[in-house]
Order: C-alpha cells, then sequence, then structure tokens
C-alpha cells in the first residue's frame, strides 16, 4: 500500500541543502536513500506532480530528477503503475541501515547532522539552563559520595528521585508511594515502554488530533493503527471518543492533559472526570501525559491529573518529565501507574538498560523539591515570548490564524489555505524548519496548520518570523 506522498520527506531529508539546481539535489537525494536502503526496489515514488507539489517545487523540476535517476538505472516507469526503484537497484548493504521512514524522520536527520543554519521550530532550544547550574552544583558537593557507594544500578530509578516525584504527585491531589514511579531517560522511553506494554500489530490506539508526532512514530511503528479524536476548548471530545471506544476497544487512550501539544489547550476538570469515567466503563487504559505541566501562562490551581478521578476498573497511566520543562539534556522522565504494572515496565526497561544516569537523577530530585519550580521561572518568561511572538506575527503574516494558547510552548497556527507541507519546504529553504500539520495528524490530512513555538528569545523570533514572510510571500506568489 503507498504511504502518503508527504512521508518521502523523511527519506528525502535535507535534499535542498547544498549548491546547484534543485532537480540535482532532488535526484541526489533519491540516489543516496536507493544507496543506504532507505527505498527498496519496487518501492512506488509519488507521481511527479505529487512530489513537485510536496517539495514546493516546480513539475519540470522533479521531471528532470526522475529523467536523471532513469537514466542512471535507478528508477523504472511504466504507464497505469508509475515510477518505481528499479528491481535491479541495490543498497550498499545487504541490511537497511537508513532511518526508517515516519513523520520525524527528517527531524531526527537534522538532529544527527546538528545543522547549524537552520532555526528550527521543531525542536527549539531554551537559551538558558533555569537554574540548573545551582542544582549540578550542590548535588555535587553534597549527593556525589553516597552516590558513589552502591552498585550504581537501580532499575527504578534513584530512591530519594521517586520519593520526590511521589511527593509531587500528593501535593497535586494524587497520593502516590513509590512502588508506583518507574523513572525513565526521558518522556520518550516511558511512552515507548507503555506501548511496548499494551500495543500488538493490527490493534489501534486512540490519540487527540493533532497529537504529537514523535509519539505517533512509536505507536505506528509498533504496530497499532491511529485513530484521531478532535479537540475542543476543553480537551478531547468526550462525545466522540465514547463513541469510538465503543465501536472498537483500543490499546489505550493517549491524550496530553495539561497544555496539549500542539494547541496548548489546558483539559478541564469536568472533561478529565468524563474521561475517567469512560475509562472505566470501556475497560481501556489511559496514558495521560503531563510532560508540558510546568510550563503554564493560565492563571489559578491545575485540575488534579485523571489518575485522581479514576474508578477502580480505571487503568492510568501517569507520564511526567523535566526534559522538556528545564533542560533536554536533562534525560529525567518517569511513569507513575499501580505497582504490579510498574513491576512489569521495570523488567522491560531493564532489557534496554539495568538503570540510569543517578547524578541526573540527584539533580532532577532537587529540582523537584524546589515547590513551584519550574513553573515560577518559566512562566512569566514564556507569557512575554509569546506576547512578541504574536505582535510579530500579527504584523509581517496578518493572513495567519490562531488561538491564544492556556499554556505549552507553541501556537497552532491555521493558515489561510490548505499548504502547510508546501510551505514548511519553503520555509526550510529560507532556513526555518516547522512542523506542518500532516505531521501532527492522525489521518495525515490536515495541511492546513503548522506548529509555531514561543520559546526562543524576542530577536530570534523576529529573525525566523521576517523568514516565514518571505517564504510566504513566495508561496502565496507561485
Amino acid at each position: 500500500m503507498d504511504r502518503f506522498p508527504a512521508d518521502i520527506l523523511g527519506v528525502l531529508g535535507d535534499w535542498s541543502a547544498g549548491i546547484g539546481p534543485l532537480h540535482l539535489r532532488i535526484a541526489g537525494a533519491v540516489r543516496s536513500a536507493i544507496e543506504s536502503g532507505a527505498l527498496l526496489p519496487g518501492r512506488r515514488l509519488p507521481s511527479e506532480r505529487q512530489l513537485a507539489d510536496t517539495l514546493a517545487v516546480s513539475r519540470t523540476t522533479v521531471v528532470a530528477a526522475y529523467d536523471r535517476l532513469r537514466g542512471e538505472g535507478l528508477l523504472m516507469s511504466r504507464r497505469g503503475s508509475g515510477t518505481r526503484v528499479s528491481l535491479d537497484a541495490r543498497p550498499r548493504r545487504e541490511f537497511t541501515a537508513a532511518v526508517p521512514e515516519g513523520r520525524t524522520t527528517s527531524i531526527v536527520r537534522r538532529l544527527i547532522a546538528g545543522e547549524k543554519d537552520v532555526i528550527s521550530l521543531a525542536i527549539p532550544d531554551w537559551d538558558d539552563s533555569a537554574g540548573i547550574g545551582q542544582a549540578v552544583r550542590e548535588t555535587v558537593e553534597s549527593d556525589l559520595k553516597e552516590l558513589l557507594s552502591g552498585t550504581g544500578y537501580q532499575p527504578r530509578g534513584l530512591l530519594t528521585l521517586r520519593e520526590a516525584i511521589a511527593d509531587s504527585y500528593a501535593r497535586a491531589g494524587l497520593p502516590t508511594t513509590t512502588d508506583q514511579i518507574l523513572v525513565t531517560n526521558g518522556a520518550h522511553p516511558a511512552v515507548l515502554l507503555a506501548t511496548q506494554l499494551y500495543v500488538r500489530p493490527g490493534v489501534s490506539v486512540v490519540v487527540e488530533n493533532p497529537s504529537w508526532p514523535g509519539y505517533l512514530d512509536i505507536f505506528t511503528s509498533a504496530g497499532a493503527q491511529l485513530v484521531g479524536v478532535p479537540l475542543d476548548d476543553e480537551g478531547i471530545d468526550a462525545t466522540h471518543l465514547d463513541r469510538t471506544l465503543a465501536e472498537r476497544p483500543p490499546a489505550f487512550v493517549y491524550v496530553m492533559p495539561t497544555y496539549h501539544n500542539p494547541t496548548g489547550i489546558l483539559m478541564s476538570q469536568a472533561r478529565r472526570q468524563a474521561l475517567a469515567r469512560l475509562a472505566a466503563r470501556h475497560r481501556v487504559p489511559v496514558i495521560e501525559d503531563h510532560s508540558y505541566v510546568g510550563l503554564a501562562h493560565s492563571d489559578g490551581v491545575l485540575p488534579l491529573p485523571i489518575a485522581a478521578y479514576g474508578a477502580p476498573q480505571a487503568e492510568i497511566l501517569t507520564l511526567g518529565s523535566l526534559d522538556n520543562a528545564v533542560w533536554r539534556g536533562l534525560r529525567v522522565g518517569w511513569l507513575r501507574a499501580p505497582a504490579d504494572i510498574i513491576d512489569s515496565l521495570t523488567y522491560r526497561k531493564s532489557l534496554i538498560d539495568l538503570g540510569g544516569p543517578l547524578l541526573d537523577h540527584a539533580i532532577a530530585s532537587r529540582l523537584l523539591r524546589r515547590h513551584g519550580w519550574p513553573i515560577a521561572a518559566r512562566s512569566a518568561e514564556l507569557s512575554t515570548r509569546l506576547d512578541v511572538l504574536e505582535a510579530l506575527l500579527r504584523d509581517r503574516l496578518p493572513s495567519w490564524r490562531w488561538r491564544r494558547p492556556d499554556g505549552g510552548i507553541a501556537l497552532w497556527v491555521e493558515l489561510p489555505r490548505p499548504n502547510a507541507t508546501a510551505y514548511a519546504q519553503l520555509a526550510l529553504r529560507y532556513g526555518v524548519e516547522v512542523l506542518p500539520g500532516p505531521a501532527l495528524d492522525a489521518t495525515g490530512r490536515d495541511d492546513s496548520h503548522i506548529r509555531v513555538p514561543f520559546t526562543q528569545p524576542s530577536q530570534v523570533a523576529a529573525e525566523f518570523v521576517d523568514r516565514l514572510a518571505l517564504a510566504w510571500a513566495q508561496l502565496e506568489r507561485s
């Protein structure tokens, strides 16, 4: 079955980088993908028109690229079957060494390459460490000797960190013990472990639509079929979700209730209670991801985690992390779940590693013990940066529309017409990486939105908005 044409973007990587005519750059990227095994013999490629629309180039450019590759014996075309990788083309190795296709493949490639000339709005950086330096110094001075005294293997995570996490949930209204906590190397492995626990090939996973593409890749790579449920201003649509669960019970429901990424919606207390009731009624597990809980812009007290409303029949796993809220180099995340589930997850985790970086765990423990942190350290700064970005966009790109988020780190921008994939390609040629709607949509069809974070300082925001405006002007002229 042929994939959505935009999926080939991950295979082609930064095809537009370098010098020379665009058709030679496209041909070079396809050639490299064939040689690496990312495009295997017989693989059907998008039509000339489809690829031209996806890459935001002329059809003539794609025709020239395909002609060159056919001349090299790498592609073949037949009426009725389209253009495919030649059956005689062979990768350099017997096994496939390339990064597999996915919604985040191009992001991963860029991270590996360490691209310096591109302002990335896919995984934006913080411009400071939010006070992490002090916690590092205190940890080394006070805790290092004790940390070095043991074996170094703590599969569940450092006890003092698990105590700090349990205490943070208790303060939030969700009583928790240390045997209900498993520490992971960031939020990503926590989602991966939960997926390995529940997903078997052919099952479905229900997600909010839109959702985070990195996790959508995890679910689909495990063999799950994605089922998207829309959002309203209170979070996931409960009526739609109830109907979906009744029609086909999924392996689990994955939600981001506290400042959903990318929309920034804060799920209401009533909606959290409704979701807990649905989980109990349909006997479907729920994974609630609170990775962005510390990035608050709205006033008032946060609703309780969904697990706090769960009936005994409701199986709810609660996920948190510091890598999004503090610094992505501090790879500390965790799962809260019933103790027997934590036992199972711990054994699964031990197949990958026998313990985490205890020094990082000790630092994270100190940070969590500072009640209200990092909310106090981030919220005012982010609110200011949100104001700056909104003003810049209203000035330079007045036709764009968005809902001011309740919290989180990004705007979910609606473009005047559905061409987000092509626009993202043009923006990349102007030195800005943005995530288009299809990457975050369970069906891959939402081509009307892009995600624009506001974590960058004002001078960087002004620069990338200028570049986005130039790319948009070119798209409008085409």
